[in-house]
């Protein structure tokens, strides 16, 4: 049965079948993203192509359902967020390289992988939210700021395990070195207010409750609160700082998408991706989950725009994803969660 766009979320062991023969004008996609922020894009390439999208949505497991299927899975595309859901993919041997000429002039070298297993469609800042009360503008600019013992009992984030923080504890040890990184991450634990607990979004709320001064959270969250009247007053009690803006740059992660193994209709699939590079889909991806568009030749727009510049570390994010097991064997060895 062709699935049509849902709206909410379904576990991928539950979702149901895409239909698994090749059918000319289709693309079957397996997503962890949001209905509501695919169905713009998704719109817009069918009225562009006549091509039909089939879109199975998940909060977990595609990797493993992917492995179920083998050779036989119905599904062309993944689209996801963060670099370890794309390096888990292509770990497993689950999905094809894209050797594509609009691709490569539209998404950055290190924005994508190597050899064309994956690519950014936006990106979004790991930021420093800071008090307007009680932090002074200038006070902190840096990630290596947050582990200064002038911010004890003054930090929050949420788990050190969490993928978002292991991709910048990654960037980190790329930067310094694993001996450096473990210290200065031992000295962000030391500064901790609290035990690291919840997302992102409470770590902007705990700074309105008073809670702790300084937190670590992604860009697109602050946004989104700002777009909700129900939280925007916590949100407007904080300021964003941008790290390292005045050096090598401001880590960024990314959300991508990567052409599976099996991918029945693989012609329709790298077009979908061509689209999903250019410039009319990367403002509507980007201004969906107020995120930055990934080729940069699309300036950002809306509330994103009103932020100011971003200078982005342009530290690849495959040497990110090479960091990653290192930087979970530190988390562990510090006891950050604990």
């Amino acid at each position: 049965m062709r699935l049509k766009l849902a709206v909410t979320a379904l576990a991928a062991a539950c979702a149901l079948p895409i239909q698994a023969s090749a059918a000319e004008g289709e693309v079957n996609i397996y997503s962890y993203r949001q209905a509501y922020l695919l169905e713009p894009l998704l719109n817009a390439f069918k009225e562009e192509t006549g091509i039909e999208t089939n879109v199975v949505f998940a909060k977990k497991g595609l990797a493993e359902r992917l492995e179920r299927e083998g050779r036989n899975s119905p599904a062309d595309l993944v689209m996801t967020v963060d670099i370890s859901r794309l390096s888990e993919l292509v770990e497993r041997n689950l999905v094809q390289s894209v050797d594509n000429e609009t691709l490569e002039e539209n998404i950055p070298e290190n924005l994508r992988h190597p050899d064309g297993k994956w690519f950014a469609l936006t990106t979004r800042g790991r930021l420093i939210f800071a008090s307007k009360e009680r932090v002074e503008e200038g006070e902190i600019t840096s990630y290596e700021d947050l582990a200064d013992d002038k911010w004890e009992d003054r930090i929050c984030t949420r788990s050190g395990k969490h993928p978002y923080n292991i991709a910048l504890f990654s960037s980190m040890i790329a930067h310094h070195g694993e001996e450096a990184t473990e210290e200065w991450l031992e000295g962000l634990k030391d500064n901790l207010a609290r035990r690291p607990q919840g997302g992102d979004r409470d770590q902007i709320k705990a700074i309105h409750a008073g809670e702790c001064d300084i937190a670590i959270g992604n860009s697109y969250y602050y946004g989104n609160m700002l777009n909700d009247e129900n939280q925007r007053e916590q949100a407007e009690a904080v300021r964003l700082v941008f790290p390292n803006a005045d050096g090598r740059g401001t880590h960024i992660n990314i959300s991508g998408v990567a052409l599976t193994n099996s991918a029945p209709n693989r012609e329709n699939a790298i077009r979908l991706m061509e689209f999903l590079s250019q410039p009319e889909a990367q403002k509507i991806y980007a201004e969906a989950n107020t995120e930055y568009p990934a080729n940069p030749d699309v300036k950002p727009s809306g509330i994103v725009a009103e932020w100011g510049d971003i200078n982005p570390d342009d530290l690849s994010l495959q040497e990110i994803a090479d960091n990653r097991d290192a930087a979970v064997r530190m988390v562990d060895r510090v006891d950050y969660d604990n």
